[in-house]
C-alpha cells in the first residue's frame, strides 16, 4: 500500500498505508509483511518494515485495483511513485508487467524492497529499478518513460498529490492510453485533472478515495 519527504509505509495488510496507518506509529526496528494476492507470486509473503507513515494497500483494495487493471497490465511499463513496500509494483509484476521502476524516500524502506525483489527473482535491472530519494526530484530526471501504468499513492496529509501529478505532466511520463491510480485520504478534494485526463473508475470509503484515470 505505497512521501517526497515521507518516511515509508507499512501496516495494513499488504502495501500502502491507509486507515490502519494512523491508528499508531509502529516501532521502524519491527516488521510485517505483505502478500501478492495474485500472478506467478501468487500467495508469495514478503517482509516489510513496519515504519511510520508506512500504510500497505489492504488486499481488498488492492484486488479491486488490479480487476480495474486486467485490461492493462499484461507487458505493461510501470512506476511506482511512494513505492514504501513495493506492493502494487510488484503485484504488477506478478501479474506479468514487463517492467516497474519504484520511488522511495526511506533508505531502510528501499533496501528491503531490492531484497524482496531478489527474493522472488525480479531483480534483473532490465525489468526493474529503486530510486531511493525525493519522488518529485526524481520523476524530473526518470528516464525510462512514458509508462503504462503509474500509482500514485502519496503519504496522507503532506501536499503531495498535486504537485506529483504536475510533475507527471511537465515531464511527459504518460501518453495516449496510459492509466494512474490515484490514492489520496477522503477529505482531499481530487486536484484539477489536465483535461485529456478521465477518471474511468472510482471508488471512496471514509478514510481514502482511490480511482484510475485513462489518458486520451
Amino acid at each position: 500500500m505505497k512521501r517526497v519527504s515521507r518516511p515509508t509505509r507499512a501496516t495494513s495488510s499488504a502495501k500502502k498505508r491507509h486507515s490502519s496507518k494512523n491508528a499508531r506509529a509502529p516501532s521502524a526496528n519491527s516488521s510485517g509483511q505483505i502478500r501478492i494476492i495474485g500472478g506467478q507470486w501468487r500467495g508469495r509473503k514478503l517482509p516489510v518494515l513496519n515504519a511510520e507513515g508506512l500504510r500497505p494497500t489492504t488486499d481488498r483494495n488492492k484486488e479491486t485495483l488490479f480487476n480495474w487493471l486486467m485490461p492493462y497490465v499484461n507487458n505493461a511499463r510501470c512506476l511506482d511513485v511512494f513505492a514504501g513496500s513495493g506492493g502494487l509494483g510488484l503485484e504488477a509484476l506478478s501479474r506479468y508487467a514487463s517492467h516497474c521502476d519504484f520511488i522511495e524516500l526511506d533508505k531502510q524502506a528501499a533496501t528491503q524492497l531490492k531484497s524482496n525483489l531478489t527474493l522472488v527473482n525480479a531483480s534483473n535491472t532490465a525489468a526493474t529499478g529503486v530510486h531511493q530519494g525525493d519522488a518529485l526530484n526524481i520523476l524530473r530526471g526518470i528516464s525510462d518513460a512514458p509508462y503504462d501504468i503509474i500509482f500514485v499513492d502519496p503519504p496522507f496529509a503532506k501536499g503531495l498529490v498535486a504537485p506529483t501529478l504536475a510533475a507527471i505532466v511537465d515531464n511527459n511520463l504518460v501518453q495516449s492510453g496510459s492509466v494512474i491510480y490515484l490514492e489520496h485520504e477522503s477529505t482531499l478534494v481530487t486536484p484539477l485533472l489536465p483535461a485529456h485526463w478521465n477518471i474511468i473508475k472510482d471508488k471512496q470509503t471514509s478514510a481514502l478515495r482511490y480511482m484510475l484515470i485513462e489518458v486520451n
